[in-house]
């Protein structure tokens, strides 16, 4: 390939104008630097380009060919030129955005609202994936940002926090008092048979026997189980939890560690938003993020759990590629999050 580019731009000129003449002026340089340039040109490519007459300049055979192919060429520069231009005046470009479900719904969508109005012709693309398989698309390049839970990440990852966030133990105070029954029939199973000594008449007579004792009900709650500590509500009842693997995941198994607390009964689910579902029709004891349940938490389908001491809070954020070369779009994104990149 001819690695000065403007000997096709003076041979275009001279193929169009037809003249040596015609060209420079058009090229704003001396008929000499033309006549240079096309015998360069062809001296090059071993080829004849022009015809020279008295009539004029006109193509050869090589010359048509060479022309037809070169202004194909030119006028794709020309349009890219364009293109670009109109991306730099519009803001136009592309921003790949991987998140959860539970992390785009609740979080990311409130920060899209602000980019979109101020940049609404850059498309986005959003898929939705665990903080893990996230983390890899940040360090394969198949997207540009991803929101995560904060955790362990490559050094080639950075991480910048944008909110904290808590885990609890949600239920509906219906699964409550079912949990509370059942557990009352198995400890009334498991007693010894009444040995008949003493006073035989007592024992039959109803009127003359103690009621058995129960748990009294917490001051703010009237239904059967809501005293019971909860440690044992999570040891007894069923516990939904996202996945194995899930970041989430990690961190609750890890508290359970350090709590010594030991689920028996545990279903694991790959959705936050349908851990909240299936609490609120009664399914268990969910635990979610506490700032994705507000809705359900202050319209009461759903009641809080104490813990003591409370899971750790943590952070969610965005991460990108160290190593990878920021787009423009990823930079306007970065500045209108107020997030400086390191």
């Amino acid at each position: 390939m001819i690695d000065n580019l403007n000997y096709y731009r003076v041979f275009l000129a001279v193929a169009e104008t037809g003249s040596f003449s015609h060209a420079a002026e058009q090229l704003y340089i001396s008929q000499p630097a033309v006549s240079r340039s096309i015998r360069n040109l062809e001296d090059a490519l071993s080829a004849q380009l022009l015809n020279r007459s008295s009539r004029g300049i006109t193509l050869t055979e090589h010359g048509q060919l060479l022309y037809d192919h070169l202004l194909e060429a030119f006028q794709s520069i020309r349009t890219a030129e364009d293109e670009l231009q109109q991306i730099n005046d519009l803001g136009i470009g592309e921003l790949r955005i991987g998140a959860s479900t539970s992390l785009c719904r609740n979080i990311l969508l409130s920060y899209l609202s602000d980019f979109i109005i101020r940049y609404p012709h850059i498309k986005l693309s959003i898929t939705c994936h665990s903080t893990m398989t996230t983390i890899r698309k940040l360090e394969e390049g198949t997207i540009d940002l991803g929101l995560i839970c904060e955790t362990t990440l490559p050094e080639k990852l950075s991480y910048h926090p944008l909110k904290e966030i808590h885990d609890i133990f949600v239920v509906n105070p219906s699964y409550l008092e079912h949990l509370y029954i059942r557990e009352q029939a198995t400890d009334r199973a498991a007693e010894p048979p009444w040995l008949f000594a003493g006073n035989v008449t007592s024992l039959l007579d109803p009127s003359s026997r103690k009621k058995p004792a129960r748990r009294t009900p917490a001051d703010t709650a009237s239904y059967p189980g809501a005293d019971m500590p909860t440690e044992e509500i999570l040891e007894k009842g069923h516990l939904l939890l996202l996945e194995k693997g899930n970041v989430t995941r990690n961190h609750l198994e890890h508290y359970f560690y350090q709590q010594n607390i030991q689920p028996g009964q545990v279903l694991d689910v790959n959705n936050m938003d349908l851990l909240i579902d299936f609490a609120k029709i009664g399914m268990g004891v969910s635990s979610v993020v506490k700032e994705f349940a507000t809705e359900a938490l202050e319209g009461g389908s759903l009641i809080e759990l104490p813990v003591h001491p409370s899971v750790p809070a943590r952070t969610v954020g965005f991460s990108v590629n160290l190593q990878r070369r920021r787009s423009q779009s990823l930079q306007k994104f970065m500045q209108v999050l107020g997030l400086e990149e390191k």
